[in-house]
């Protein structure tokens, strides 16, 4: 798909669709709670459809309403219909881990497995932390080509031998993936006893684990925490969200802070204005700080009742020096804006991202290199340079939608940015390339 760039400052206004991560979370949690909740402006894409079809698979009531992005979940209070099942997820981290951790409150033989990209995405500190817990799950087989930071971790396919979770205290890992703490988390209300849950690192991602919390809260669980380095959990069950505003068995999804981003960012490389639709800086979503690095480097944010807008000040960007540890999942979008700065960007604390759907620090580089953007790679991240014009470049996109969503805003600006497999984004944002023509 070739971009063709915009001549003109911007002027739009956009809606970006639900939160992939909230969705998958209430998704989860609805269906332990007892009773039946209603998803509004949930997220249809690739990752939400496969938790969804999961669900469905082990014996859940789950009614889906794309043309009204409502999805309708029946919980059990903690009761797995299926005793039996095999799963196939795709590239989807949140439902890989969410439900190697959901299986195990079951009785009876699961295997949950993906796609070659997925058996190369670690899982083991969830499969270690969980069988701290009791829980007999299982690697399949090793996986050959894990991108792992820590040489033995296990990969999917995993097995769940499941007779419940027995609880107690277990220990896990948080430099890799946010994910495993959230999944343990959301399922320890439904344990067999109390869990306690102790961090042996830094925990990467922390506002992902906020927004599990966040939901948790929702639903009428309280996490006990000390920071992030302890979490106690207690046996309880989840109650149906209950708002003043909406019917009582209503749960509002929040548009996704991390698909807002590229429009947030093209305003920053066209300038002129985009206003967000549906979204405040009150957010669940910690990816809504992304307006904040935006705002260093010399955009202005307004926030309106429930939209956001940013626009670019006259003159250029500066470039900046940050570490997005918290926010990895948009240091893609700021490697496509550094390139117009005046200064050299140096992106820090991503290591992480070279386990997500691709290698998302090495692909950015060799892709802004493609591009003619001088840029460096470092094990946490990279140095962009800025440039005065790009050459024109079929961008790889690695099957990685946030490569494709990224790269596409170089193209609005400079000739000649042609993005391969631009279907990839129906993992996220099916429409995107639909809604960023809305630009124009």
């Amino acid at each position: 798909m070739l971009i063709t760039p915009i001549t003109h400052p911007l002027s739009a206004t956009v809606r970006v669709p639900g939160s992939k991560s909230l969705t998958n979370r209430a998704l989860l949690i609805a269906s332990l709670a007892n009773g039946t909740t209603r998803l509004t402006n949930a997220l249809f894409s690739d990752d939400s459809r496969y938790f969804a079809k999961a669900l469905q698979t082990l014996g859940f009531d789950i009614q889906l309403d794309e043309a009204n992005h409502e999805m309708i979940i029946t919980g059990l209070g903690g009761v797995i219909p299926a005793d039996k099942a095999e799963f196939f997820i795709g590239n989807a981290g949140t439902a890989a881990r969410f439900l190697s951790a959901f299986l195990t409150l079951g009785n009876g033989e699961f295997i949950l497995d993906g796609d070659a990209r997925m058996r190369a995405r670690p899982v083991g500190d969830l499969v270690e932390s969980l069988t701290q817990l009791g829980a007999n799950i299982q690697p399949i087989q090793p996986s050959r080509e894990a991108f792992s930071l820590r040489p033995s971790s296990a990969c999917p396919p995993v097995k769940i031998f499941a007779n419940g979770l027995p609880g107690g205290k277990t220990r896990i890992a948080g430099d890799i993936s946010s994910q495993f703490l959230s999944a343990l988390l959301m399922v320890a209300p439904y344990a067999q006893n109390p869990i306690e849950i102790t961090l042996t690192t830094e925990l990467n991602s922390k506002p992902y684990v906020d927004m599990t919390i966040a939901v948790m809260q929702d639903f009428s669980v309280e996490v006990k925490r000390n920071a992030y380095q302890f979490f106690s959990i207690p046996i309880t069950n989840y109650q149906l969200p209950i708002s003043n505003s909406q019917p009582s068995s209503t749960y509002a999804i929040e548009s996704d802070a991390s698909a807002a981003s590229y429009f947030f960012a093209a305003s920053a490389i066209c300038g002129g204005t985009v206003c967000v639709e549906n979204i405040s800086r009150k957010s669940k979503q910690g990816d809504i700080a992304f307006l904040d690095v935006l705002q260093k480097m010399g955009c202005v944010i307004t926030d309106g009742a429930d939209s956001i807008s940013v626009a670019r000040r006259s003159g250029n960007l500066c470039g900046i020096d940050i570490d997005m540890r918290d926010i990895p999942d948009t240091a893609q979008t700021l490697a496509a804006v550094a390139p117009f700065a005046s200064s050299p960007t140096r992106i820090r604390g991503i290591a992480s991202a070279r386990v997500k759907e691709t290698d998302r620090v090495h692909a950015t580089c060799t892709e802004l290199a493609r591009l003619g953007v001088r840029v460096e790679e470092h094990e946490d991240g990279m140095t962009i340079y800025p440039v005065e014009k790009t050459r024109p470049a079929l961008i790889q996109t690695y099957n990685d939608h946030r490569m494709a969503m990224s790269f596409s805003l170089i193209g609005l600006r400079f000739n000649g940015v042609t993005i391969e497999n631009p279907s990839c984004v129906s993992k996220t944002f099916p429409d995107y390339f639909e809604v960023l023509e809305t630009l124009r």
